[in-house]
């Protein structure tokens, strides 16, 4: 029997079921993949020292095969997107692009190790960015080199909740009773080039330059440009000292101060992710009440 409206409205029916059915779909697989905030690394130390905080639930693979990990903070159960994406600015920035297209967060965290340009940033120390440079940046005219910086300062809010977590000292309990490091809120020189020596032209140009800039990385700047191109969303750099930059960086790797390092990062950057969801959640429900209390 054909229903009322003949063959073309039952397949107009089925047309439109299918139509509503896409979207459902679509939106299922997003609460699979929400993540509160996405934690990019570089290297394994620094992408294992992060998943120890975390339960891992499930892996998703890009379309053009970059692997993630989600899954939720051991004390919070917030939701968290995992990935590593190698040394260097420019890999950097087209991960964090993928990271924010995927699991559309909250924010950006990049994790990992750097090493010292000041000699009261010692190993094992974190760095929390204020700011990050990109040094190389300029002009060349004859034989002179003109600076011709880009700056990223770290979003008002992060630094605010990264301030709290550092106050409250919650977080050093995340590292199993090693010593706890000391915290410097500074800026960070971010380059293309493994900086290992405190003489020659590269390291000249951040002391005359950059001269406030305690510790230099690779990736910093990438992760803050994709960022700041994906309206603005708020990115820190969170890092620990693993080296002096001094020429000796395969004798601190050696003695196991990435490791260090690496674990001192991750313990204070997961106690921010949980700071800045468990914030996000309360920040709602207090705005109602009139009160703009920070959770603890």
């Amino acid at each position: 029997m054909t229903p009322v409206g003949g063959h073309n409205d039952l397949y107009g029916r089925i047309s439109w079921g299918v139509t509503m059915m896409r979207p459902f779909h679509a939106r299922l697989d997003r609460r699979r993949r929400r993540a509160g905030v996405a934690i990019l690394t570089a290297l394994d130390v620094e992408y294992e020292a992060v998943r120890r905080h975390l339960r891992i639930d499930r892996v998703f693979r890009h379309p053009a095969g970059t692997v993630f990990e989600t899954g939720e903070t051991t004390a919070s159960g917030n939701r968290v997107a995992l990935v590593r994406t190698g040394p260097g600015n420019t890999t950097t920035a087209l991960i964090a692009e993928r990271a924010i297209a995927a699991f559309r967060p909250k924010a950006l965290l990049f994790v990992g190790v750097a090493g010292s340009l000041h000699d009261d940033v010692r190993l094992g120390d974190i760095v929390v960015s204020s700011k990050v440079y990109a040094f190389h940046g300029g002009k060349v005219e004859g034989v002179e080199f003109f600076p011709r910086p880009q700056v990223w300062q770290a979003p008002h809010i992060l630094d605010q909740l990264a301030g709290h977590v550092f106050r409250t000292g919650s977080w050093a309990k995340r590292l199993h009773d090693h010593p706890t490091p000391t915290v410097h809120f500074k800026p960070l020189a971010g380059g293309e080039v493994l900086v290992n020596t405190r003489l020659g032209t590269v390291a000249e140009h951040l002391r005359l330059n950059y001269n406030d800039a305690v510790a230099v990385d690779m990736e910093s700047v990438g992760v803050a440009c994709a960022g700041h191109l994906n309206g603005s969303l708020p990115v820190l750099s969170i890092r620990g000292i693993s080296d002096l930059a001094d020429g000796a960086k395969a004798t601190t790797d050696h003695a196991g101060w990435q490791t260090v390092a690496a674990a001192n990062a991750a313990a204070f950057a997961v106690s921010l992710v949980d700071a800045i969801l468990s914030d996000t959640v309360r920040a709602a429900a207090d705005f109602r009440k009139g009160d703009l209390g920070l959770s603890s």
